[in-house]
């Protein structure tokens, strides 16, 4: 086995449950939605989709397939995100919501970009040079920083949203939600300006998990279980999982310092 970090093997794991249950359930699971039943070859496509998760999560843990894996899932979810994501800026471009579908693709983008960059062979290096390497890592780092942005704002813009999401023994539900969001633009622009980067990532990623521990997995065992519940519960999983792979990207990074 080829684990460069608790993030690689988390995300490799989460990406198998996620293949699986693409196949057992049938249909776009939660990473490669929205994706709507009009869509040419929906059934078969969706299948696709949970094949690539389960390979990928598959490969990434083997040594021998490593770099494979990470280059297949990060083209992959690159081209997922400019083919059903992107359009839905170009069709609701004042659409919030737009933006918030667009984020969650490139965290996991982001993610898969940062381990073709890590685990790059010389072919990628001479054919794909802009991608791999330290230079990859950074594009990658900028794309998750510009996802933050995206998330943050739909705290402020879906405020009668996310509200009521927060847990009761917090208090002040509005507080939390402009709290979060700010929180989620302040890491990116730290990310994008590439100062107090890897805190603000680390930070970033704490929260998601946070989300997931004191937002869903509670609503989930106290019997709310809707098909909403569920999905973020997946998405949340995902994109902290996501997260976890960027922010080892600044291994051996001082917390308070710039990565040159």
């Amino acid at each position: 086995m080829r684990i460069t970090s608790i993030g690689h093997a988390v995300f490799a794991a989460t990406l198998i449950a996620l293949g699986l249950l693409g196949l057992i359930k049938g249909g776009f699971t939660v990473i490669w939605q929205p994706v709507f039943d009009h869509v040419p070859a929906a059934t078969p496509l969706a299948g696709l989709c949970a094949v690539v998760s389960l390979a990928c999560g598959l490969g990434l843990l083997w040594s021998r397939s490593t770099a494979l894996a990470a280059r297949v899932l990060f083209f992959y979810a690159l081209a997922w995100m400019l083919v059903f994501k992107l359009p839905l800026i170009v069709r609701a471009p004042l659409t919030e919501g737009s933006y918030q579908y667009c984020s969650e693709m490139a965290v996991i983008v982001a993610a898969a970009w940062t381990l073709h960059a890590w685990f790059a062979t010389d072919a990628d290096r001479r054919r794909l040079g802009f991608a791999v390497g330290h230079r990859g890592l950074r594009m990658a780092r900028v794309l998750y920083g510009l996802a933050l942005i995206g998330f943050g704002f739909s705290h402020f813009v879906y405020l009668n949203l996310t509200a009521p999401l927060i847990p009761h023994w917090l208090h002040a539900p509005v507080f939390w939600a402009y709290f979060t969001g700010a929180a989620y633009l302040a890491a990116g622009a730290a990310i994008l300006s590439n100062v107090l980067a890897r805190l603000a990532a680390a930070l970033s990623a704490v929260m998601m998990g946070l989300f997931l521990l004191l937002i869903w997995l509670p609503m989930v065992a106290a019997g709310h279980v809707s098909a909403f519940n569920w999905g973020e519960t997946y998405a949340t999983w995902v994109l902290t999982a996501a997260a976890w792979v960027v922010t080892d990207s600044w291994c051996g990074v001082g917390w308070l310092g710039a990565d040159k």
